[in-house]
C-alpha cells in the first residue's frame, strides 16, 4: 500500500499576515489568486480533506467542484489556537513585548502565548486527523488542505522532527508539500512552490 498526501497552506486572507489562529476570515483575492496559480488546470488526486476554517474551506469546495472530487472537512485540521495571540500582527506582539517571537520561534514549546493550545496537542490531533486520511486512503492520492502549522505538525508527525523545530519549517501561502507513506515509512518528495508541471 502507497499513500500520497499533497498538503496545501491556503492562501492570503483577508487581512494579511497576522497570527491568526483560529479566526475565520476569509481568503482575499491575492488568497484566491495564489491558490489558483498553485494548482493550475491539474487535479491528480482521488479525493480532497480540508479544515473547516474558510480560508481552507471556499478554495476546497471550488476545486472538488470543478473536478468532481469527493470532499471532506476534519476540524482537526484546523490552526494552532493562538490564545492572546489571536488576530494580532507580529508588529503588534513585538511591540507589547519585545523579543516574544524570537523565544518562541526559539522554544515554541514553552514559549507559548498565554492561552494558547500546548503544541504537543495540536501535533496530535494534526497527526490523529492525518493517520485517518492516511489509513482510509490505500493507494490514493489526497489533496490535505490546511494551515502553516498543520504542515508543520504534519512533517514533524511524519518525519519525526522534534516540536521544538517545528516552527524552523518555512511554509509559503498557497505552497504545496508531498508526504508519501509505504511499508510503514514516510518520505518527504518535496516542500514548497506549486505543483510539478507548474
Amino acid at each position: 500500500m502507497s499513500v500520497t498526501l499533497d498538503l496545501m497552506r491556503h492562501g492570503e486572507p483577508v487581512g494579511g499576515r497576522k497570527y491568526r489562529g483560529q479566526i475565520d476570515d476569509p481568503l482575499s483575492e491575492k488568497g484566491w489568486a495564489q491558490m489558483h496559480a498553485a494548482v493550475g488546470d491539474q487535479a491528480p488526486w482521488t479525493r480532497i480533506v480540508s479544515s473547516p476554517l474558510s480560508r481552507c474551506r471556499a478554495f476546497s469546495e471550488m476545486l472538488a467542484e470543478r473536478h468532481k472530487l469527493p470532499l471532506a472537512f476534519d476540524p482537526r485540521l484546523q490552526e494552532v489556537g493562538f490564545g492572546v495571540w489571536e488576530g494580532k500582527t507580529a508588529a503588534e506582539i513585538e511591540l507589547e513585548a519585545p523579543g516574544t517571537l524570537a523565544r518562541f520561534k526559539g522554544d515554541p514549546v514553552h514559549a507559548r502565548p498565554q492561552g494558547a493550545e500546548p503544541l504537543a496537542d495540536f501535533q496530535a490531533r494534526v497527526a490523529a486527523g492525518l493517520d485517518a486520511v492516511v489509513s482510509q486512503s490505500p493507494d490514493q492520492h489526497v489533496l490535505v488542505v490546511g494551515h502553516a502549522g498543520v504542515v508543520r505538525m504534519a512533517l514533524a508527525w511524519a518525519l519525526h522532527i522534534p516540536l521544538q523545530h517545528a516552527y524552523r519549517i518555512e511554509v509559503a501561502s498557497a505552497s504545496m508539500t508531498r508526504l508519501r507513506f509505504s511499508r510503514g515509512f514516510a518520505s518527504l518528495i518535496f516542500h514548497g512552490g506549486s505543483l510539478p508541471g507548474r
